[in-house]
């Protein structure tokens, strides 16, 4: 898989619709296959471990988002907010967690329990541990109705994952701008200089983030404020109980 690697200086920059420099990784020409061999493509940088490849076909994929439509069900008062800066608001997308018993998941004052695994979301957990050989035992899901529905930059380094272990992130339904900042190159106060790397996620791929990725990179899901169709984002992890 060493000809996947991806050269992240690369000097293909654009702009997202904030002004925002961004840096396209550079991908083959190869489409990534949807069989029992998978082809993931290696995406590097300063600190940068992902790889990336679609998990199921176009079909597929159509059929688990309708499932997740008619199937899924969302947190919500108090555990449909956040609070920030000593005030509470509403997340700006639909939320809620499943994994094994006694586990939680905190984050921005909030301690959202897992609900019990369901058949389809065990059927997509036994999909990804098979290729990709990790274990995962929780599973956050955020639904986006349309481009307006987004995600802050953060990074994912909450007391109850599992040091050094993997996030994988499955997408369903509207392709989105996933936005990778190095933690020294972000605000006025930046102490270098890294171009942000942008990668588009498409319906029914996953994006592997490794070890130490969200030691040093935040990530994002911008708004974009022209796309109307419905993405739903699963990111299953490893996890302890506190």
């Amino acid at each position: 898989m060493d000809k996947f690697v991806i050269k992240c200086k690369r000097k293909n920059v654009e702009e997202d619709e904030s002004g925002i420099k961004l840096k396209e990784p550079r991908v083959n020409n190869v489409e990534p296959s949807v069989d029992k061999e998978l082809t993931f493509r290696r995406i590097r940088g300063d600190n940068l471990n992902c790889d990336y490849t679609m998990l199921y076909s176009q079909k597929e994929a159509d059929e688990l988002l309708k499932e997740c439509e008619e199937n899924l069900q969302y947190n919500t008062g108090d555990l449909a907010r956040v609070h920030v800066f000593g005030k509470w608001h509403s997340i700006p997308r639909k939320q809620v967690a499943h994994g094994d018993p006694g586990l939680t998941y905190t984050f921005s004052g909030i301690s959202v329990p897992a609900r019990p695994w369901t058949p389809l979301l065990l059927r997509i957990r036994e999909k990804i541990s098979k290729v990709t050989g990790q274990a995962f035992n929780f599973v956050l899901i955020n639904r986006y109705k349309d481009g307006s529905d987004h995600m802050g930059e953060h990074r994912d380094d909450e007391k109850e994952l599992v040091p050094k272990s993997p996030i994988a992130s499955f997408t369903l339904g509207q392709p989105r701008d996933f936005i990778f900042k190095h933690a020294e190159s972000r605000g006025k106060e930046a102490k270098r200089i890294i171009l942000p790397v942008k990668i588009e996620l498409q319906h029914g791929s996953l994006l592997m983030m490794n070890y130490p990725t969200n030691v040093y990179w935040y990530h994002s899901l911008p708004a974009r404020k022209r796309l109307t169709s419905v993405r739903i984002n699963m990111t299953f992890r490893q996890m302890v109980k506190l």
